[in-house]
C-alpha cells in the first residue's frame, strides 16, 4: 500500500507522524494510500525550505520563471491522462470529468507563464520638475494553499502557478481525502526546472492547517473549502497579520424563464447539478423556474433524465456520475435527502437505496431531486454538495431575483431565457460573483478571476488571473530625481507641483 510523502525543500520527505488517515477509492471502498498527518515541526521544515529559497526565486527574471513554467505545462499536458486517473482513483469522478478538471488547472499555468507581461509596472516622466515615478509589483515571499478534495489538481493549480511565477515560493497543504494528483503535479514542476524549495507540500489535517495560518514567515495564504472554514481560516490568518482570500460554500440557483428552451435548460441542469456527483461549489442546486406551467414543464423534462443517469467507476466509460468521496460524505448527503422528505418537499426522484453490482461497498448514491422546496427548508439552506437538485417554484422574475439576493452565499448564478432585456437586469441586479447567462456553470477562464460575493468569498481578491497576480505581490511606486535637479535649501511643505 502506497505511504503519501511529504516535499519539503529538494526531495520527497517521508513523514515522522504518528498520526495517518487512509485515502479510499470511494468506487469499492477500498484502503489504496496512507497518508501521515504532518506535524508541526514538518511544517516548520517546509516554511523555513521555502524561506531560503525565496530571495534568489524573487531575483530570478520573470522571463526565467515563465520558461520554466512553460516546460511545466508541456509536462501536464504530456501527463494529463496520469493525472486524471489518480483524480477518479482517490475521488471517485469519472475519467472524463477528471480531465477536464486537468485543462482547467493547465490554463492557468498556461496564464502564468504570461509572467513577463503581467508585471509590468508604469512609468512616468516629469511628475514633477525634473522628477520621474515608476511603479512595480514585487513578490511577497513565503505564501501557502490550503486545497480541498473536489478538485485536487485544478484548485491547487489555480494558486501556486500564479504564485510562483510572481516570485514567491510556496507551501501547498492538499485535501488527505485525495493527496496523489498533487504530488504528481509536483514532480513534473521539479521536472520542468524548479529550484528546491521553491514548492513544498505537507499534508495533514487541522493541526498542520493552523500551524500554516501561525507561522510568521508566511506572508499570505489561499484557501478554498466550506464557508465555516474558511470564515476560521480569514479570522485567524488575518489576525496572524497575514493577507488571506478564502473562497467558501455556495447555494447556486438557476433561473428558468417561460421563454426558455426547457429541453436545454434540463440538460443545463443535469450537467449542471449531477456532475462530479454535485461536489462542485459552481453546481446548480437549485432551480428556480417562473411560472407554474414553466415549472411543470421543467419537472417533467427533468424527471426521466434523473432516472436515466448512467452512475459507475471513472473506469467506465458510459459512466456519467460516479460515487462521493467518502462513506462520511454519503452519509451526510443521505441524511438531508431525509430531512427534505421529513420537511415536506416533494421528492420525485429518490437517489438513496442505490447500488451497483460488483461496487457494493462504493460510496453510490443515485440522482435526487426534489420539487416543491420553499425557502425555510434546510435542503434548500444548506450546501448538500450531493447529487440533490431542488426546484422552488417562484411566481415572477423579481420573486426570483429577490429569492437569490436573499441567500447567505453569492457564488454562482444563471438564467436561461431568450430575452435580452430579462437577462441584463439580471446580470445586473444579482448580488452574485460569477453570473451565467444561458450558461450553468459560469466559471470563469483563467485570464479572468474566480470568486463570488458575501459569504463564498472571505478576503478582497478573487482567485488566479489578474486578481491572483495582485494578491501574490505588493504595489512598490519610486520617485526619483538626480542631484542635477535638486534646488539648494529644504523644503517644508508638502510637496506639490507647484
Amino acid at each position: 500500500m502506497d505511504r503519501i510523502s511529504n516535499a519539503i525543500g529538494a526531495s520527497l520527505a517521508p513523514s515522522a507522524s504518528e498520526r495517518v488517515a487512509a485515502v479510499f477509492n470511494p468506487a469499492t471502498g477500498e484502503q489504496v494510500a496512507e497518508l501521515p498527518l504532518s506535524t508541526v515541526a514538518e511544517v516548520d521544515a517546509a516554511v523555513a525550505a521555502a524561506k531560503a529559497a525565496a530571495p534568489e526565486w524573487g531575483r530570478t527574471p520573470p522571463l526565467k520563471r515563465a520558461r520554466i513554467m512553460f516546460k511545466f505545462k508541456e509536462l501536464l499536458d504530456r501527463h494529463a491522462e496520469d493525472l486524471a486517473r489518480a483524480i477518479s482513483r482517490e475521488h471517485g469522478k469519472t475519467h472524463d470529468d477528471a480531465l477536464g478538471e486537468v485543462t482547467r488547472g493547465i490554463e492557468v499555468v498556461e496564464f502564468a507563464c504570461g509572467i513577463p507581461h503581467l508585471l509590468k509596472g508604469e512609468y512616468s516622466r516629469n511628475v514633477g520638475p525634473d522628477i520621474d515615478s515608476y511603479s512595480d509589483r514585487q513578490p511577497l515571499g513565503v505564501v501557502a494553499g490550503i486545497t480541498p478534495f473536489n478538485f485536487p489538481a485544478m484548485v491547487p493549480m489555480w494558486m501556486y502557478p500564479v504564485a510562483i511565477a510572481c516570485g514567491n515560493t510556496f507551501v501547498l497543504k492538499p485535501s488527505e481525502r485525495d493527496p496523489s494528483a498533487p504530488m504528481l503535479a509536483y514532480e513534473l514542476f521539479r521536472e520542468a526546472g524548479l529550484p528546491d524549495g521553491v514548492l513544498n507540500i505537507v499534508h495533514g489535517d487541522k493541526e498542520a492547517v493552523d500551524a500554516i495560518l501561525d507561522h510568521p514567515d508566511i506572508k499570505a495564504v489561499s484557501f478554498v473549502g466550506s464557508t465555516p472554514i474558511a470564515q476560521y481560516v480569514y479570522s485567524r490568518g488575518t489576525a496572524a497579520g497575514k493577507r488571506v482570500q478564502a473562497l467558501g460554500g455556495a447555494k447556486n440557483h438557476m433561473i428558468v424563464m417561460p421563454d426558455a428552451d426547457i429541453d436545454k435548460a434540463a440538460d443545463a441542469l443535469m450537467g449542471a447539478g449531477y456532475g462530479s456527483a454535485g461536489e462542485r461549489c459552481m453546481a446548480v442546486s437549485v432551480a428556480v423556474p417562473i411560472g407554474e406551467e414553466t415549472a411543470g414543464k421543467l419537472v417533467e423534462t427533468l424527471i426521466p433524465k434523473v432516472r436515466a443517469l448512467k452512475i459507475g467507476p471513472s473506469t467506465d466509460p458510459d459512466a456519467e456520475m460516479g460515487p462521493l468521496v467518502t462513506e462520511q460524505h454519503l452519509n451526510k448527503v443521505l441524511g438531508l435527502i431525509d430531512k427534505g422528505v421529513e420537511e415536506g418537499a416533494d421528492l420525485v426522484v429518490d437517489g438513496r437505496g442505490f447500488t451497483l453490482q460488483g461496487y457494493e461497498n462504493g460510496y453510490f448514491v443515485g440522482g435526487s431531486l426534489f420539487d416543491k422546496v420553499t425557502p425555510e427548508m434546510e435542503i434548500y439552506k444548506q450546501e448538500i454538495f450531493g447529487p440533490v437538485l431542488s426546484v422552488l417554484r417562484a411566481q415572477s422574475f423579481g420573486e426570483a431575483v429577490d429569492l437569490i439576493n436573499r441567500h447567505e452565499y453569492g457564488n454562482g448564478t444563471a438564467i436561461f431565457t431568450r430575452d435580452g432585456d430579462a437577462a441584463r437586469a439580471f446580470a445586473d441586479g444579482i448580488e452574485v460573483g460569477m453570473v451565467g447567462v444561458n450558461v450553468p456553470i459560469p466559471v470563469p477562464v483563467a485570464y479572468h478571476s474566480f470568486g463570488g460575493w458575501k459569504r463564498s468569498l472571505f478576503g478582497d481578491h478573487s482567485i488566479y488571473g489578474p486578481e491572483g497576480v495582485r494578491f501574490y505581490t505588493r504595489l512598490k511606486t519610486v520617485t526619483t530625481r538626480w542631484p542635477g535637479g535638486i534646488k539648494d535649501g529644504a523644503a517644508f511643505a508638502f510637496p506639490t507641483m507647484n
